[in-house]
């Protein structure tokens, strides 16, 4: 354990963010699933509900800077297709 007052609060800082992390892949992880599970089942008006939930997920995941915002736009766009080819 750290005797430092800096690092004591570095210490704390860093349980923080990971907490926050935590959450924000957690919520970005629930709306892949959501938007998967509609896909798969058939839902495509959910499907397209979800995939605008899952977009805005995986954007603000990436403006916080949890995720890289390349893997975000990857993600995305694999989003896409896979709703595209369940419309088409």
């Amino acid at each position: 354990m750290a005797n430092i007052k800096s690092a004591l609060k570095r210490i704390k800082v860093a349980e923080r963010r990971t907490l926050r992390n935590k959450m924000v892949k957690s919520a970005v992880k629930t709306a892949l699933k959501k938007f998967d599970l509609a896909v798969s089942a058939g839902n495509l008006d959910e499907a397209k509900v979800l995939y605008a939930k899952a977009v805005k997920a995986l954007d603000q995941a990436a403006a916080k800077g949890v995720i890289h915002k390349n893997a975000a736009a990857r993600k995305k766009s694999r989003l896409a297709v896979k709703l595209n080819k369940a419309l088409a």
